[in-house]
C-alpha cells in the first residue's frame, strides 16, 4: 500500500483470481492439471488467475467445491475489485463528475 501526499493510503485492487492462484501454488497444484481434472478451459482459467477475466458466481461455487475457498468471499472480492477498477477509469470519472454537477441542481 502506498502513502500519498495527503497521508491517505492508495488501494491496489486485488482480483480473486490472484487468491486462487496463490492457493493452487501453496498446494502444489498445476493450473493445467486442475483445469483438466474439472473439465475447464485452460486459457479461460488462466485468464481468471491472472486477473484478465472475472470470477462468476458459478465458477466461485466450483472453486468452493474443489478447493474449499468460500464462494461468497470470492464473489465479494470480485465486486470490490470491479468497483476499485471502475473508480480508476478516467472516462467514467469524468462522466460521474458531470452527473454530480447536474444532480447538484436538484
Amino acid at each position: 500500500m502506498n502513502i500519498t501526499a495527503n497521508n491517505s493510503q492508495s488501494f491496489c485492487p486485488y482480483h480473486p483470481g490472484e487468491l486462487v492462484k496463490e492457493e493452487l501454488e501453496c498446494r502444489g497444484i498445476r493450473q493445467k492439471v486442475f483445469a483438466k481434472k474439472f473439465d475447464l478451459s485452460y486459457s479461460a482459467f488462466n485468464e481468471i488467475l491472472n486477473a484478465k477475466r472475472p470470477i462468476t458466481t458459478e465458477f466461485a461455487l466450483l472453486l468452493e467445491a474443489a478447493l474449499g475457498i468460500n464462494a461468497d468471499l470470492l464473489v465479494r472480492m470480485q465486486a470490490d475489485y470491479n468497483i476499485q477498477m471502475a473508480r480508476k477509469n478516467n472516462s467514467l470519472l469524468e462522466k460521474l463528475n458531470n452527473i454530480k454537477k447536474i444532480a447538484a441542481v436538484f
